[in-house]
């Protein structure tokens, strides 16, 4: 399978690639997000460490099962013929009703046909009162009016 746009990657394409995947990530939908990654893809997500898409696709069904109303900003950081670093920020509340505002950085490495085979992510969570959120779009892809990570000074 072939997930356009392959490497070697220009600027417009990693950004691109970037908002494919923020998009894909903001719909929740563990089985599609999956199919991005090579089926023996390699992640690590904070501590945890993940081989193929079934892990994936189970670790991604977790984490939206627990970050409830989650909404995603990814912003380019940089990029390579195959390789993208991303800035991240999203937002999400727990079971409790606690909000939360996520930052992190992910390292990206694509195969020749565009797929994932790398993903390295370290996040860290800042608790938010209601009034401090700023991502309040309907659940799936954010608008394309609503400003980004650089906009927003995050």
């Amino acid at each position: 399978m072939t997930r356009p746009p392959v490497p070697p990657f220009s600027r417009e394409d990693a950004i691109l690639k970037v908002r494919m995947a923020e998009d894909a990530w903001n719909g929740r939908d563990p089985a599609r997000v999956a199919l991005a990654y090579t089926p023996d893809t390699v992640w690590r997500n904070r501590s945890d460490f993940l081989h193929g898409h079934d892990q994936v696709q189970a670790f991604l069904a977790r984490k939206w099962q627990a970050e409830q109303d989650y909404r995603l900003i990814k912003a380019l950081w940089c990029h390579a013929p195959d390789r993208i670093a991303v800035r991240f920020c999203y937002e999400w509340h727990d079971a409790e009703g606690r909000w939360f505002r996520s930052n992190g950085n992910e390292n990206w490495q694509f195969d020749a046909d565009g797929l994932m085979a790398a993903r390295h992510a370290s996040i860290n969570d800042v608790a938010i009162g209601d009034a401090d959120r700023l991502f309040r779009w309907p659940q799936g892809p954010r608008p394309a009016d609503h400003p980004g990570q650089t906009d927003l000074g995050l």
